[in-house]
């Protein structure tokens, strides 16, 4: 690993690295590649940071994706906050060779694509992740707070490389992701799962989309499969196209941002709620909806209380006005099924049954029992979570 150029940008210290790609990558012939990392802005070398890992679109290189940071609303998910490390990865300067796109080894609108290449992860794969891992290791990163984000084919790969590494990225942030299919195959979301594959639990997704961006195809894939195997999935819609600007996507969507992703954590269980009430029927996989806009578990938020032995406790409510200013009239209450993942400490063995209360601020309480699942996961079925904060605890029968 080398220095290849380093300096100030934007008021942030900017180093761009190059090295040889390491022959246990995959790759057949040698290479070279380039990757970069963005200071945070008020830099001090005695705290560690959350790291930013952006996915460029098909349409950029590591370069062209730096001059983007110049300009607010020029593919805004490229924009490192300035409280954390950003990480720049490059595809496009092997690009000759296709195995090197985010794709996962198919363009999803390729027709003739190789199967073999769809199963199996390719350099590239390989390349993201190692990258990471030495950026982890020399710089002074919040190791439970790495995050994935991309556009367009960055989004694909996003989803592909990151979202079957729950046990690095806290969550997934994706504008227009070019495809499902790469996700899909690596995390086997409508595919048998082959004999010894197992999932970290995965990092919870926020995905917007547009259902008249062609780019979009198989969307009904992600939505159907996250929730059916009840992975986090955040997801909005709107006839924005293939939109990179915030401000172009919130005339369609002003939600799409409302989750606060980058505060999720890697050592800290998170809810999956899934067959919400508020749920909008998304224009993918319901093919007759008319829908302009619209969520699906947009509106749920949730606070960590305490994860020990004896029991799990966490705040849920559903967005209010006072959070988040937007043109949607935000529900009152819904009714949803909830899974709790990435439990630390309260651990429950497969489908023992268990005792859950839910107290409100003003002392409403409303209990009952119910069974984990056969991974031990804990599962309620159709709780009631309001605007009102609700405080859940999970105890052993």
């Amino acid at each position: 690993m080398t220095v290849q150029n380093n300096g100030m940008f934007r008021d942030r210290e900017l180093k761009f690295f190059s090295t040889v790609a390491d022959p246990a990558w995959g790759y057949t012939t040698e290479q070279r590649d380039t990757f970069a990392v963005e200071y945070p802005k008020d830099y001090d070398e005695t705290k560690s940071y959350p790291l930013y890992v952006v996915f460029h679109s098909a349409g950029h290189g590591i370069y062209s994706t730096i001059e983007c940071l110049y300009n607010k609303g020029n593919h805004d998910i490229y924009h490192t906050p300035d409280d954390m490390f950003g990480l720049f990865l490059d595809c496009r300067t092997n690009s000759d060779n296709d195995n090197d796109w985010w794709w996962g080894g198919t363009n999803p609108l390729d027709e003739n694509s190789d199967p073999k290449r769809r199963t199996e992860k390719q350099p590239v794969e390989h390349r993201c992740i190692a990258t990471v891992e030495w950026v982890m290791d020399n710089y002074p990163i919040d190791a439970n707070r790495v995050y994935a984000v991309g556009n367009s084919m960055g989004g694909s790969g996003a989803l592909g490389v990151t979202l079957c590494r729950g046990d690095i990225f806290a969550a997934i942030k994706v504008n227009v992701p070019a495809g499902v299919r790469h996700v899909a195959d690596r995390c086997c979301l409508d595919t048998d799962a082959p004999e010894g594959f197992i999932l970290p639990d995965p990092p919870v997704v926020v995905d917007y989309s547009a259902q008249n961006d062609v780019w979009s195809t198989g969307h009904e894939i992600l939505y159907k499969s996250m929730r059916e195997k009840r992975y986090a999935l955040h997801g909005y819609w709107g006839a924005f196209g293939h939109e990179n600007n915030n401000g172009n996507i919130a005339i369609h969507n002003d939600l799409v941002h409302a989750l606060p992703v980058f505060e999720i954590k890697k050592n800290e269980a998170y809810p999956v709620f899934t067959n919400a009430e508020t749920d909008d029927k998304n224009p993918w996989e319901y093919k007759d909806s008319h829908a302009v806009s619209g969520q699906v578990n947009g509106f749920f938020r949730w606070e960590n209380v305490s994860d020990t032995e004896e029991k799990l406790e966490m705040k849920l409510w559903l967005l209010t006005p006072d959070e988040w200013a937007t043109r949607v009239t935000l529900p009152e209450k819904t009714v949803a099924d909830l899974l709790v993942r990435r439990v630390q400490n309260f651990k429950l063995p497969p489908n023992e049954e268990f005792m859950w209360t839910l107290t409100s601020d003003d002392g409403e309480i409303v209990q009952g029992t119910s069974r984990a699942d056969s991974m031990g996961y804990p599962v309620i079925e159709r709780i009631a979570v309001m605007q009102k904060p609700q405080t859940l605890e999970i105890r052993r029968k």
